[in-house]
């Protein structure tokens, strides 16, 4: 965990958005998100930015059919695992670069170098989420095949770590989240995995960060397990799950004394009921939210001071014009508290 730092909850995105030019998605990025801008997915424009394949590329034995990763072990299968065990031993990140092809919003993100933003968001597939995704052959998640689940949080360790260095050309401060949608099944029979392996796989990829790095998971789970991790943020779906993490007040209290900050997605990523919603309803659904928390000793103040706001999960199944209204009320939101609150 990083020394304490005080966000006074600027907004960020968690990632993916409607758009299929990269340049129009980055542009409306800078506009609503300039002090802490996060590179867009756009899984519309390619099925290659679905989030499960974004980053699989290099993975030893991987194969695409479409929106289906699987691993075969194949004859170069062993010649590959050697590669990534030496890269990883190494620190060699050069093999794993995120190309254009798979990220085309990350590359246009390059053109915000010019309006120096104090700090820049980027995101990764987590290992769990993953490694229930990709299957072998037998359509079983290679996270229940031991070698796999290690060799996979290694090389996202390295895609990490990639993509970190390739962020700090914008900006020297940078956070990387772990997205982990799958964790909403954690302990159900679904996800049959000891809370103790979802930490070590976390931990594997998140270690291998240096800067700032968050988990974000958009539903409930166990929240304890993700408190108790070395992720400096926690993100989750506020507008939908406040009550979710709520059930946890001595460990959120326990993860703010250390230092950690919670990213409240508070901004609906359903377009009906977005409609429903104006900056001043959505200022008081935050000040529910985090009042769950006052009442067990946690000032309001620090809540505010450790706080970054989102929009509750990916805004890519919006419309364009949803998705900007959606950005728009988030800094209108932050804008607001901010005036408010910070100091």
């Amino acid at each position: 965990m990083s020394s304490k730092i005080e966000f006074n909850c600027l907004p960020t995105a968690i990632g993916s958005m409607p758009h299929t030019d990269p340049k129009e998605a980055c542009s409306l990025v800078a506009k609503y998100l300039p002090a802490l801008p996060a590179w867009p997915q756009l899984p519309k424009r390619s099925h290659l930015e679905n989030m499960y394949v974004q980053f699989s590329e290099g993975f030893p034995g991987l194969v695409l059919e479409g929106d289906r990763i699987y691993v075969e072990r194949s004859a170069e299968f062993d010649s590959q695992l050697e590669q990534l065990y030496n890269d990883y031993a190494e620190n060699n990140l050069d093999n794993y670069a995120i190309s254009a092809e798979y990220a085309a919003g990350l590359h246009a993100f390059l053109a915000l170098k010019q309006q120096r933003p104090n700090m820049v968001k980027g995101q990764i597939t987590g290992p769990i989420t993953w490694g229930l995704c990709a299957t072998d052959r037998e359509q079983l998640g290679i996270l229940y095949d031991e070698l796999l689940a290690e060799a996979l949080a290694r090389f996202l360790r390295l895609k990490a770590m990639w993509q970190e260095r390739f962020l700090r050309t914008i900006s020297p401060d940078s956070i990387i989240f772990v997205d982990e949608p799958y964790l909403t099944s954690l302990g159900s029979a679904f996800v049959a995995i000891p809370n103790e392996q979802v930490t070590t796989l976390l931990e594997e990829v998140l270690g291998g960060i240096s800067g700032l790095k968050g988990v974000h998971c958009c539903g409930s789970t166990d929240w304890s397990v993700l408190l108790k991790t070395s992720a400096d943020i926690l993100s989750f779906d506020a507008y939908n799950y406040a009550d979710s993490l709520s059930c946890y007040p001595a460990e959120v209290k326990a993860f703010l004394e250390r230092g950690g900050s919670v990213a409240w997605g508070i901004i609906p990523n359903d377009e009906e009921a977005l409609a429903k919603e104006s900056l001043a309803s959505l200022y008081d659904r935050l000040g529910e939210a985090m009042a769950a928390f006052t009442r067990d000793g946690t000032p309001f103040n620090q809540l505010v001071a450790q706080g970054l706001l989102t929009p509750s999960c990916s805004l890519a199944s919006m419309s364009s014009e949803a998705a900007a209204q959606a950005l728009e009320l988030l800094a209108e939101l932050s804008a607001k508290i901010r005036s408010k609150y910070a100091t």
